[in-house]
This record gives C-alpha cells, sequence and structure tokens, in this order.
C-alpha cells in the first residue's frame, strides 16, 4: 500500500531517507516525523555533519581508509607493526577486524575483489598502490582477509601470484571464517582468532 502524504517536503525527506541501504519507506517516514518531532537542533546537527562528512573526509594516501587527514591514525600509529599489511576488500572490513583487538599491523583497501559477473577485474582494484608499497621494502607479509567466497577465493588466488615473486610470506585467515561468509558479518571471537591462526597460502588447497 502506499502511503499518501500531505506534505510535499515530507514526501522528498522519506524519498532521500528511502535512498539508504537497509532502509525502506516505512522506516524512512518514521526517521522523518522522529526528526519533525525532536528539537531542531538535532536535524540541524544531523545534516550539517552528513554535510561535513561528504566534504571533509579524505581517503588515506598509504592504505585509502577514511581519514580526517591525509593520512589515517592507524598508518601513522608508531606502536603498529608496519612491516604487516592485511588486505581487506572494503573500509568496513578495517572496523570489523580493529573491534577484534587482535591485529596490530596496517591495512590495505582494494575497494572490491575481482568479480567477472560483475565486471570487476585486477585493474578496477587498487592492487598497483599495494604493489608501490611493496616495492618500497620493510614489507615482510600480506594477509589476504577477503570473504570465504568464490569471488573472494579467486583475489586472493591473483594476489598470491602477483605477489609471491616478491618473497613475502602470504598467509590468509584460517578457517574459522565459515566458507560464503562475508567479513562483515563473522563474529569478533571468530574473526580475531582467524587472524591470530592465520595460515600460509599454500596450505590452503
Amino acid at each position: 500500500m502506499n502511503l499518501q502524504y500531505h506534505s510535499q517536503l515530507l514526501e522528498s525527506a522519506v524519498e532521500e531517507f528511502s535512498r539508504l541501504p537497509g532502509i525502506g519507506r516505512k522506516t524512512a517516514l518514521r526517521l522523518v516525523l522522529h526528526l519533525l518531532k525532536e528539537d531542531k537542533k538535532l536535524a540541524e546537527a544531523l545534516g550539517n555533519s552528513i554535510i561535513r562528512l561528504r566534504n571533509e573526509v579524505k581517503q588515506c594516501k598509504i592504505c585509502l581508509n577514511i581519514s580526517d587527514n591525509e593520512f589515517c591514525h592507524i598508518c601513522t600509529d608508531s606502536s603498529r607493526d608496519q612491516s604487516v599489511i592485511c588486505v581487506v576488500e572494503s573500509i568496513k572490513d578495517i572496523l570489523v577486524i580493529e573491534n577484534t583487538q587482535q591485529f596490530r599491523g596496517v591495512y590495505h583497501v582494494l575497494g572490491g575483489i575481482i568479480s567477472p559477473m560483475d565486471g570487476i577485474g585486477p585493474g578496477d582494484l587498487s592492487i598497483p598502490m599495494l604493489e608501490e608499497r611493496v616495492k618500497k621494502g620493510g614489507i615482510k607479509e600480506l594477509i589476504l582477509a577477503l570473504s570465504a567466497t568464490m569471488e573472494g577465493d579467486t583475489t586472493n588466488y591473483y594476489l598470491y601470484r602477483r605477489f609471491n615473486p616478491y618473497n613475502l610470506m602470504i598467509t590468509t585467515l584460517a578457517r574459522g571464517v565459515s566458507i560464503g561468509d562475508e567479513l562483515e558479518y563473522t563474529d569478533e571471537i571468530t574473526l580475531g582468532r582467524s587472524i591470530l591462526n592465520r595460515i600460509p597460502y599454500e596450505a590452503k588447497t
């Protein structure tokens, strides 16, 4: 059933909220009505926060994580092990892994995984940027922390073939992460153990 609105402004706001992932029109209406009911300052603060986020947030020039500055707080943290790079699909995966508090290296965000069905190939990912980091030296290990899906395994294999000549230790998550699982939906304890118990990529046959 289509809801009938008596205000074009209300309808426009509901339309915009419903564009967000996981939010249908009924949820969007509830959020908009909540904003109307609350103090005007709440809506202003929300609007200003979104505008600032969109205009001012940056990508780290080293790892492509989100940052308020040119380099993210992880890459500039002297207590992190800069010789171990955890390769992830997206920024969401960094947040998930950081919540486990089990990893003290640094990251590299690929910006996706190889998926021929979706028209995504190696050239669409930030692999050359990762290779430049490796070429500079000082990198001892690449952890391939990608989703345990067919696309994730395809990307793991491609990265292994590409970086194996650099004589690095290339590891992958232990199979505490179930086959078919995306990293962001894996519970923190399982993911933390999978990082600590990571295995050489060659052992995954």
